[in-house]
């Protein structure tokens, strides 16, 4: 529900390139604030004439879903995760895959290089202890091997950046007991950075928004199918500085696919992705309209430790900023501390960066995405836990 910015991001750079064997599909950048020129393509109604609006309700099938729609627009597999040594060394990342369609059928020419399929990934690593932040971009068409996605068995990947079916995982992972249920393994490494994770399913799926269904605005082609692994538990090896790390954790997957736009009034999110030490799990989307009014359309859910998904609304929750970080590379002031506040539940939580600048610059411009430390009470006991946050949308501070 709240990723598209980023994949937008990547059209900028990705469509340009691709047009090449697309002539049909021209985009066009005169705005020099990077977050105005992603709202206006996200905005132009045009750019999902021929593609599937998304109207009706879907009945979801797995594993088959965790695969690529190709004829849907835009598509993205989100992995974020905490994860730590036996040590306490801690460390936070993010691999994420995005999928573009830049015409509603595949190319017509009958070169092996033609494609109307566009890929693009970001890979970032939080190291706490050393207190640095690391993040990668990968770009390509989804040709003659370079990039993709399948269903059976299930790979997604840009250049050697993949995830795939985690049933029969490489010797470097660790040995984990074999049960039913879904396991993925990711790998990524970029220099002396690298990630070779293990992820079991764990909890059942969750159906964001309306069983699946996530409604952004009311505009009718603002629509996508929508689903989340919320504690998947990962081990696996994380590289850096040269030195190899066995680590644990859990991890987050976001699985989102459609072909509509954001509101036109819409200009970014606040998404919380948080899974808490009573075995709960909370996911919070705040939407922004362009006059600083939150969208009533933002939304969430908190899932119970039995699976069990209660949906959230905007009256069923409050979010305050306590403090504020600037970026001294995009000049964007973003929020870097909340509360949380969750009456029915009688949960109240203090959210906090692991590190204050988790911010990618990458080829789309700022956005901050980043581990998180979780402290608080619920029902009158302590709750702790970790999480990621994402904030898009939010501007330069001058």
């Amino acid at each position: 529900m709240f990723r598209l910015v980023s994949i937008f991001g990547g059209v900028v750079v990705i469509a340009t390139v691709i047009s090449i064997t697309a002539k049909q599909v021209e985009v066009q950048m005169t705005a020099t604030d990077s977050a105005d020129a992603f709202m206006q393509l996200l905005q132009r109604p045009d750019k999902s004439i021929g593609f599937p609006k998304n109207a009706d309700p879907r009945i979801f099938s797995f594993p088959a879903d965790h695969g690529p729609h190709l004829d849907n627009r835009l598509e993205w597999w989100y992995y974020t995760g905490n994860l730590e040594t036996q040590s306490g060394r801690h460390f936070g990342y993010q691999l994420t895959f995005f999928r573009l369609a830049l015409t509603p059928k595949p190319a017509q020419r009958e070169s092996k290089w033609a494609t109307n399929q566009t890929y693009m990934a970001h890979f970032a690593l939080t190291d706490v202890e050393q207190k640095s932040f690391h993040a990668f971009e990968r770009k390509s068409r989804g040709a003659v091997g370079l990039a993709g996605a399948q269903s059976q068995p299930f790979e997604v990947w840009v250049d050697s950046w993949s995830a795939v079916d985690g049933s029969q995982p490489p010797k470097i992972i660790p040995g984990i007991a074999r049960t039913e249920g879904t396991f993925m393994y990711l790998s990524a490494a970029e220099g002396d950075i690298a990630i070779n994770l293990l992820l079991e399913g764990g909890k059942p799926v969750v159906l964001q928004g309306d069983n699946g269904r996530a409604q952004k605005s009311a505009e009718a082609d603002a629509v996508s199918y929508y689903y989340s692994l919320t504690r998947m538990p990962t081990t696996g090896t994380i590289g850096i500085d040269g030195k190899t790390f066995q680590v644990k954790g859990l991890s987050w997957l976001d699985r989102e696919w459609g072909s509509g736009l954001m509101g036109k009034d819409q200009v970014g999110w606040s998404w919380f992705a948080l899974q808490l030490s009573d075995a709960r799990e909370i996911m919070f989307g705040t939407l922004r309209e362009r006059d600083s009014r939150v969208s009533p359309f933002s939304r969430g859910v908190l899932v119970h430790g039995d699976g069990e998904v209660r949906a959230l609304t905007l009256s069923d929750i409050q979010i305050d900023a306590l403090d504020y970080w600037q970026s001294p590379k995009t000049q964007i002031r973003y929020p870097s501390r909340w509360r949380m506040h969750i009456p029915s539940e009688q949960v109240m939580l203090v959210i906090e960066p692991y590190l204050a600048d988790q911010e990618l610059n990458l080829s789309m411009g700022g956005y901050w995405e980043g581990a998180v430390k979780v402290t608080g009470t619920s029902r009158g006991k302590p709750v702790g836990g970790n999480g990621y946050v994402e904030l898009t949308g939010f501007r330069a501070s001058h």
